[in-house]
């Protein structure tokens, strides 16, 4: 991007007048890419032969398997157990026969345990479902274990463990609960489709949740790009009380939790703090659309609705796409171009790019999209940071990108965290894409954030070891 443009798009955004539409300061405007998928409903995909379950779906503890090889399974069957409080079940995305439970590949590019479920040819849609939970009737305990037992985590692309977040501390109660549908990633489109075409199952996912977290009113945010979903949403929230839709500016990241949270209620969470410190809970909208839609039915998550899109996809579209579908069966089903570069798992900001194209679909994948060589090749050498302040005006939070990108490169690792406050950075990945230098701020950031945390395990392992050896010596 030349200087002068990138200089008067950020006068430009220091300087818009406000409007009806809510907002935050700084961040920035992205071309969207969304008019390719944003109009096509969505369709079900295809059961692959095989599919590939890795137990470690979640941030948290894997779940542990409760089946055997050899077993046949069906479909909507739990096959993996949570594993403690921070943990979720896993089911059978298809009926099938566990064909071993072993090392399975993972977006990491590392082995991991897991399950290859082999899947019964000619499969029909009928799931195994389990005793319901009424909302109604339920108190929050259960409806906080029926989510879990469910296997439902953040399909926002971060997949925390939804049920954990519903337990705020009783010095912290939660009065608002807001509902994500900003989805500002370029080429993303799955929540917009949801809000269309599950409109009611979100209206229902919105009282488990205000039951469970004792919250009184819940807030639905939608970026200003998707009229035709907020107007669904209006619609269906007349005869709700204690439900609101709001419009929010289309502009990135306005979908990360804490931003949002100001955009919507001007309440601005601290440095280092939950979103419980100001009463609020963040929840993705795709999610609350599965808990509406699987609780009343007693049903485990098998399946999510996925964008497959981007440059080098020729079947673009949003697919209910079964949970352990490999990537290569996806892009084999879609077609893809010839000279196919780069495949991202969720969008390109925020997004992964696959090590290799074995790897499975599992609950946080938001997207797959995919690029061709030219795309790839428009990125410029890196070059020196020139001090040029872009990436300061952009960040959301505040912070200043640039001296962190010169403190990780030093590798002074604990003042990034003591005086420039690393911890706070949610890989937006802002700083990045206005940097005329092109330095890749963000892998610099995870990078030093992977170093203090392999430093503090060291830490407490020595610590352990010296406590060990004082309780012998004595």
């Amino acid at each position: 991007m030349p200087f002068w443009v990138l200089a008067m798009t950020l006068i430009a955004e220091k300087l818009m007048p406000s409007n009806h539409v809510k907002s935050f300061l700084r961040g920035i405007h992205l071309e969207d890419y969304k008019d390719d998928t944003n109009h096509l409903p969505i369709k079900r995909f295809p059961f692959a032969p095989l599919l590939i379950l890795p137990f470690n779906q979640h941030i948290g503890r894997p779940s542990i398997p409760i089946v055997k090889q050899g077993q046949e399974v069906i479909r909507g069957q739990m096959i993996a157990k949570a594993d403690g409080d921070f943990s979720v079940a896993l089911h059978a995305p298809e009926s099938g026969t566990i064909k071993k439970i072993d090392l399975v590949p993972s977006s990491k590019g590392n082995m991991e345990p897991g399950i290859y479920l082999q899947s019964y040819p000619g499969s029909t849609q009928e799931v195994m479902e389990s005793e319901a939970c009424n909302y109604e009737t339920a108190t929050p305990e259960e409806i906080v274990k029926a989510i879990r037992d469910a296997g439902i985590v953040g399909l926002g692309g971060a997949a925390f463990p939804t049920h954990a977040k519903l337990i705020p501390p009783k010095e912290q109660p939660v009065d608002t609960v807001i509902i994500n549908g900003a989805e500002c990633e370029p080429y993303l489109t799955t929540d917009h489709r949801v809000m269309l075409e599950q409109t009611a199952d979100i209206l229902v996912g919105i009282r488990y949740l205000l039951k469970a977290t004792g919250a009184s009113r819940a807030i639905i945010g939608v970026e200003s790009n998707k009229p035709d979903a907020y107007a669904a949403l209006c619609d269906a929230a007349k005869q709700d009380k204690n439900v609101t839709v709001e419009e929010v500016n289309a502009k990135y990241p306005q979908g990360a939790a804490k931003i949002l949270i100001k955009a919507l209620t001007n309440r601005e969470v601290p440095s280092g703090a939950h979103t419980y410190a100001v009463g609020v809970i963040v929840c993705n909208v795709a999610t609350t659309a599965e808990i509406g839609r699987l609780l009343p039915r007693g049903r485990g998550i098998q399946e999510r609705v996925i964008t497959v899109g981007g440059p080098a996809i020729k079947d673009k579209g949003n697919y209910r796409i079964p949970i352990g579908t490999p990537l290569r069966f996806i892009l084999d089903t879609v077609s893809v171009e010839e000279n196919l570069s780069r495949v991202f798992l969720g969008g390109p900001m925020m997004g992964n790019a696959v090590p290799n194209l074995d790897i499975s679909i599992t609950k946080g994948v938001s997207g797959v999209i995919a690029f061709t060589e030219q795309e790839i090749a428009k990125a410029d050498k890196v070059y020196q940071c020139i001090h040029c302040g872009y990436c300061v005006d952009v960040c959301p939070l505040g912070l200043n990108p640039s001296k962190l990108g010169l403190l990780a490169k030093a590798q002074q690792y604990g003042e990034m965290i003591d005086d420039y406050h690393l911890r706070d950075c949610f890989e937006c990945g802002s700083c990045a894409f206005v940097c005329p230098s092109h330095i890749p701020l963000v892998q610099h950031f995870r990078v030093a954030k992977s170093m203090l945390k392999k430093l503090k395990a060291t830490q407490t392992k020595k610590e352990k070891n010296l406590k060990n050896q004082n309780k012998s010596a004595a």
